[in-house]
């Protein structure tokens, strides 16, 4: 049996353009996995995919 790793990103999400930011990713093989409050009061994706083997 096989065991997934993964690679994992994080985005500033601009609040004006959140959905095309998210659908783009999304578009790459990205899986949102939360959003946060950052350290600067804007919004923080943190996304995964599988990696290549």
């Amino acid at each position: 049996m096989a065991i997934t790793t993964w690679e994992y990103a994080t985005v500033p999400l601009i609040i004006h353009a959140t959905k095309a930011i998210l659908d783009q990713w999304g578009a790459d093989g990205w899986e949102l996995v939360n959003v946060i409050q950052g350290p600067d009061a804007g919004l923080v994706a943190y996304l995964k995919r599988p990696k290549d083997a």
